[in-house]
């Protein structure tokens, strides 16, 4: 069973730093998109980054310049590094991945538990 599993979420200051974490637990065959999204209280959750086939990277404006989304060279995890937060950042962050379990096999649409993000002085 393909689990993620995130981590690095916390409380930080405006303009501060955080670095998202999500680990895919169980060995597969390959990762072919990764995304990150957010929800803040009340509102729906939205897309943040990703990472499409090719590794072609791409953002919404609200977080370009400041995120930075990543793979991990030899594990199965990706990052989300978040650089001059803000208050407005504040949200339950989601990472999603698509997951070839094995070759040959079904595609997964994975989701992580979440992990909040408090951006407050």
């Amino acid at each position: 069973q393909v689990q993620l599993v995130e981590s690095g979420g916390g409380l930080v200051q405006p303009g501060g730093s955080l670095r998202l974490s999500c680990a895919v637990s169980g060995s597969i065959f390959s990762i072919n998109y990764v995304y990150w999204y957010r929800q803040a209280p009340g509102k729906q959750r939205e897309l943040v980054a990703g990472i499409r086939s090719g590794g072609y990277r791409y953002y919404e404006d609200f977080v370009k310049g400041r995120f930075t989304i990543s793979r991990g060279n030899a594990e199965n995890t990706v990052y989300l590094q978040m650089n001059g937060l803000k208050p407005e950042d504040t949200a339950v962050y989601y990472c999603n991945l698509d997951v070839t379990p094995f070759k040959g096999s079904k595609d997964l649409d994975c989701w992580g538990q979440g992990t909040q993000v408090t951006v407050s002085s």
